[in-house]
């Protein structure tokens, strides 16, 4: 991949969760980033101090949000000299604490906190777009990270360290501020080009759900290791691996990997698993889309059946639930090539009961199963930059992990098989009910004589500002509707939620509306068109 640089960031050395494994290699601290809820382990050749580069910082980076962290140092350190100068006769005192495990959580907040910062290094994918930190603000307008809000929600005081500290590694203050020149501030600068790479994507993360009975929810950031954590109060836990300080690539699994399903999802997919190193045998409905992938490496498999029987882990992304159990159960099909041990991982994006009608099979013959729909669109495929939700075999899961690093951003698992059907809908219904209301704001624009342009201007500029609201009023300004994501598929999604809602007697009422407008674009030959081109279904 390209070489890309991120901008230096203030943060402060803290104590790492009790569950955290520090990684191997160079010595390394734990960091919590200003402005963020971001945390990441950074190498001592990283960190650089903060008052002799804060200027030349600033200077460089010019976005709200850095200027927005900066203030926050310099608040945190108003806030620790004052309270330095009114403890400072308890030192010794308060050195007696710190050494009590049952007072190392009630330091006092005068003593010195440590400082540092990330910038991301490299930069994965041919088009150069980094893999963003998914703990980090997912805009410039500050909207919330799913850590931020976890962290948020979670039961834990933000800034209080763990009571378990027994692996611990970071020196206290007086250690720290030698490493850090005197000061106890600093920025984290972008690790050297020829710095060895390391065994996993820094810009992937890993959610785990593990689901209790009580509704209680409690996030947690770790690193790599990929594990669900059962609290002591049996609250649900979601940890997030989150590495983003190590410059690296990915190691590709040695298991031998079938994709079956090459559309518009499946395509990226394939050849983001092959550029990583991934050994793929493909299979699709018409034989010559696999051309394209026999070129780039990939293996040729004549059925299903024989995909899955010479594989050890076989993918599955397909159109709909007629089409996903059509391949399972049908002629040749990948039931037929079960036998104890093999891995089945179904990506297509369908309704719970027909996934869980397929795990059954596939367990009954004693395979392994993983449903892993993925939120996104063609580009973002490509891009290997796809959000999977996964549930079902979590060893499975675990197995995937350099496959999920090469298609994907982030995955999340989400327990028991149906809940990632489930999730799917509902993220599709919402992104399809969005869809339709753009639609209907820029028509109506243009009949009451405002202008199109005016609008997009004025959203982008509010807090409905986005790249899918943006790039698919370009596409509709400009009448581009080829396909990013099927509005076929779209109309289905909703479909499928709307029947999601009936289950369960739940309403529905804005997703049946938007459903009605894509079924009309639907009899407007839209079908094979983007889903932006819903948009026609308002033209008079």
């Amino acid at each position: 991949g390209k070489l890309g640089r991120y901008p230096p960031w203030p943060g402060k050395i803290v104590n790492p969760p009790k569950d955290l494994k520090k990684p191997r290699g160079k010595k390394c601290f734990f960091v919590k980033f200003f402005g963020t809820e971001d945390h990441a382990w950074i190498k001592v050749e990283q960190l650089k101090p903060y008052h002799p580069h804060k200027e030349e910082m600033i200077k460089i980076n010019k976005g709200k949000r850095f200027q927005q962290a900066v203030d926050a140092v310099e608040e945190f350190l108003r806030k620790t000299k004052g309270k330095d100068q009114a403890c400072s006769h308890n030192s010794s005192e308060e050195k007696n604490r710190r050494n009590s495990s049952e007072e190392r959580g009630k330091q006092s907040a005068g003593e010195e906190k440590r400082k540092a910062s990330l910038s991301e290094g490299k930069v994965k994918k041919g088009t150069g777009e980094g893999k963003k930190r998914v703990s980090s603000v997912s805009s410039e307008r500050g909207s919330k990270s799913p850590l931020k809000r976890a962290q948020d929600q979670s039961p834990r005081k933000r800034g209080r360290p763990p009571k378990d500290e027994k692996d611990l590694t970071i020196p206290e203050s007086s250690t720290v501020k030698r490493v850090m020149t005197g000061t106890v501030a600093g920025f984290k600068w972008p690790p050297s080009v020829n710095e060895p790479v390391k065994d996993s994507d820094p810009h992937f993360h890993h959610f785990l759900l593990s689901q209790t009975e009580k509704p209680a929810v409690c996030y947690q950031a770790i690193t790599k290791k990929l594990k669900v954590c059962e609290e002591e109060t049996g609250s649900t836990s979601i940890q997030a691996a989150d590495s983003t300080a190590v410059n690296g690539s990915i190691t590709p699994t040695d298991k031998k990997i079938g994709f079956l399903g090459l559309g518009l999802m499946g395509s990226g997919i394939v050849s983001n698993l092959l550029k990583m190193g991934h050994t793929v045998t493909v299979w699709n409905r018409t034989a010559e889309k696999c051309d394209l992938f026999i070129q780039e490496g990939a293996r040729l498999g004549r059925t299903p059946a024989e995909v899955v029987s010479t594989c050890d882990i076989t993918f599955a992304c397909v159109s709909d639930p007629k089409a996903a159990k059509d391949l399972v159960l049908g002629p040749s099909g990948v039931l037929q090539g079960i036998r104890p041990g093999k891995c089945y991982v179904d990506m297509s994006t369908v309704d719970a009961d027909t996934v869980t009608e397929l795990a059954q099979v596939i367990v009954s013959r004693g395979g392994r199963f993983l449903e892993a729909p993925v939120s996104g669109n063609q580009q973002l495929s490509n891009d290997g930059m796809l959000v999977i939700l996964a549930a079902g075999d979590r060893g499975l899961y675990e197995d995937c992990s350099s496959c999920f690093q090469a298609m994907g951003k982030t995955s999340f698992f989400l327990g028991e098989v149906g809940n990632a059907a489930k999730m799917m809908l509902i993220v599709n219904m919402v992104q399809g009910s969005f869809m339709a209301t753009i639609a209907e704001g820029l028509t109506l624009a243009q009949v009451t004589g405002q202008s199109q342009q005016t609008l997009l201007d004025i959203l982008n500029q509010g807090q409905l500002a986005s790249i899918f609201l943006d790039q698919k009023c370009q596409n509709i300004l400009q009448g581009n509707f080829k396909p990013d994501f099927y509005l076929k598929y779209i109309q289905k999604d909703l479909r499928l939620a709307i029947a999601l809602g009936d289950s369960v007697n739940h309403p529905t009422p804005m997703a049946a509306a938007a459903n009605e407008v894509y079924k009309r674009a639907k009899a407007l030959d839209q079908s094979d068109n983007d889903m932006s081109a819903v948009y026609r279904a308002y033209i008079h």
